[in-house]
């Protein structure tokens, strides 16, 4: 069995006992209800969909690849999942994408409970030689729509009178701390950013008066296809991750169902996530 290191910082408005109150692993009052999963065509994504529509979630999957998210949703019939993810086409880059995306889970499904904004892209290339392109696709998608997507969800909410939704922002590790990673720098500017925005809009959230929470996961290294998307050969990709010790995808879908399981009253705000033997400290 993988080793994961955890380090969780937690908001907690009255006291409880672990054991009568953490019921981990049951997702009993999210049955039937309704999530929004980004990128959800493979790695991370896919793993957090299918393990919300195990559990019982309607899910809506959403990413540009929709085919691969179709052949997950047969899969989890052949399964006779609990629940059901639901393929949607779109790019949460562009405006009307992400109203689309928000419209229609409330007109076919009643709208969103829980909103898991885990696309991110990553582009290999020195601060001295970046382009205004490719920083307009990093921040873009890791900062730009990941904002939006989260203001729509929330005022979707609020309207349906929704007060224990819950919001996720698949972090990183490198959202904490400088790493000396070349040709990663611009990547990790943008996660700096999500930790900085999971903040900020906690807060508004608590000003607002809802009890809807907000979650920032930040794994360290996860085996998905980042490192190919991000402009590596798939030779040079696994070599990077036969020199440090990783995480799977399915380590940080089980990471969101225990934040996901915890009582109400309980706001898990930043769960980072380590492979034991990580070398680096995030501190």
């Amino acid at each position: 069995m993988e080793r994961i290191a955890l380090e969780i910082k937690v908001y907690s408005n009255k006291r409880c006992n672990i054991s009568t109150h953490y019921n981990l692993g049951k997702m009993e009052r999210w049955v039937g209800r309704v999530a929004i999963v980004t990128g959800a065509s493979a790695g991370i994504g896919a793993a957090i969909a299918k393990a919300l529509a195990q559990n019982g979630m309607r899910v809506v999957g959403v990413a540009r690849r929709e085919e691969r998210i179709q052949e997950l949703a047969d899969a989890l019939k052949k399964e006779n999942a609990k629940g059901e993810l639901f393929p949607f086409k779109g790019d949460i880059t562009i405006e009307e994408d992400v109203k689309r995306v928000v419209q229609w889970t409330r007109d076919t499904l009643g709208g969103a409970d829980v909103l898991v904004n885990n696309a991110g892209r990553a582009v290999l290339t020195k601060l001295s030689e970046v382009s205004i392109e490719d920083m307009n696709k990093v921040f873009g998608l890791n900062v730009f729509a990941l904002t939006q997507l989260t203001g729509c969800v929330i005022q979707d909410m609020k309207s349906r009178g929704v007060d224990d939704g819950h919001i996720f922002h698949i972090n990183s590790t490198a959202g904490h701390s400088v790493l000396d990673i070349q040709g990663m720098d611009i990547y990790i500017t943008s996660k700096h950013a999500v930790t900085v925005l999971t903040e900020l809009q906690r807060r508004e959230l608590r000003d607002s008066g809802t009890k809807i929470r907000i979650t920032s996961i930040s794994p360290g290294l996860v085996r998905t296809e980042i490192m190919v998307a991000s402009g590596l050969c798939e030779e040079n990709a696994a070599k990077v991750y036969s020199m440090s010790p990783c995480l799977e995808s399915e380590d940080v879908a089980n990471g969101l169902l225990y934040v996901l399981t915890t009582p109400p009253h309980v706001q898990i705000h930043e769960l980072k996530m380590q492979p034991t033997g990580d070398p680096y400290n995030y501190n």
